[in-house]
């Protein structure tokens, strides 16, 4: 089997990743949402794919998925709570596959609440998925990446790790650092020829509704509209990530409103937060955010 290969040239569009060899992709939480739209979208491409799911009969989806795409690959429980888990899965893939090219770190669960409302259970359930899920992955693979010559990482936080907006103090705090992990893993990882890429949507169609822990009900109406009238799709921010892979980009932001966010926060981060401040004052901000989610524009 051939091994894989990394390689960069400039071109007039920026630095782009030239992949060749072999393509071995692992993807968690695969079962459902953006995991088997990516999975679907890179058997496409020719990717061999190892569809990693808590939920292994949905993981059995996605791999029969993949392989009407005309791709191959297996599916394969884990739950990536546990390190022995996800370092099995890693041993599994550089055992029997002889590598891992692409590591997509995608499992993640919600949760809703004002801070001090939030069970502490709550905070330790989605630190353990979103946080130390990543951690997990990064932990088992990069060494064995930097030991293969290289590789590639996406890891899917969230654009409330820089919105940060109210009522979501847990979730945001773990997608916040998922995107400082993938910060310092760009400039890290740089001499081991490994990219990475931070994908940090707003709200899209997913499943990730379905689990989500709430304390209010403004909160679940809330996360209700905005997953329902979200304008774009997994397949869409699926194409996105691999275009991303491709030119070697540290962010995807795919949605406008979370772009302007972005600009707004990094020219003042204080005037921004001191707004929203001002809108949780005068007691708007929900009936705001429940409008825009709305509309669409979440």
């Amino acid at each position: 089997m051939p091994k894989y290969k990394i390689a960069y040239s400039i071109t007039s569009e920026g630095l782009r990743m030239k992949i060749s060899g072999r393509k071995n992709a692992v993807i968690t939480g695969a079962g459902s949402g953006l995991g088997r739209a990516l999975a679907i979208a890179l058997a496409r491409r020719g990717w061999k794919i190892l569809a990693a799911d808590i939920d292994k009969p949905e993981a059995d989806v996605t791999l029969e998925m993949v392989k009407q795409a005309g791709g191959l690959g297996e599916a394969m429980h884990c739950d990536v709570t546990k390190i022995a888990d996800v370092q099995k899965m890693a041993d599994y893939c550089f055992d029997q596959w002889g590598g891992v090219d692409l590591l997509v770190n995608n499992a993640g669960v919600a949760a809703g609440g004002l801070t001090g409302d939030i069970p502490v259970e709550d905070w330790h359930w989605i630190v353990n998925v979103n946080f130390w899920g990543m951690v997990y992955g990064c932990h088992a693979l990069i060494p064995k990446m930097k030991a293969a010559g290289g590789g590639y990482i996406v890891n899917v936080a969230s654009a409330a790790g820089f919105t940060s907006l109210p009522e979501m103090a847990s979730y945001n705090a773990t997608k916040a650092a998922i995107i400082s992990l993938s910060e310092t893993l760009k400039s890290e990882l740089a001499p081991y020829n490994i990219g990475i890429t931070v994908v940090c949507p707003t709200f899209f169609n997913t499943n990730i509704l379905q689990d989500m822990r709430c304390t209010n009900d403004f909160q679940r109406r809330f996360a209700k509209a905005a997953f329902e009238n979200a304008w774009i799709t997994s397949e869409k921010i699926a194409k996105m990530i691999i275009k991303a892979i491709e030119k070697n980009r540290l962010y995807v932001i795919p949605q406008l409103s979370g772009k302007l966010i972005w600009i707004i926060k990094r020219i003042s981060p204080s005037l921004f937060y001191s707004f929203m401040a001002l809108l949780m004052r005068v007691g708007i901000a929900r009936k705001l955010l429940l409008l825009m989610a709305r509309l669409g524009m979440t």
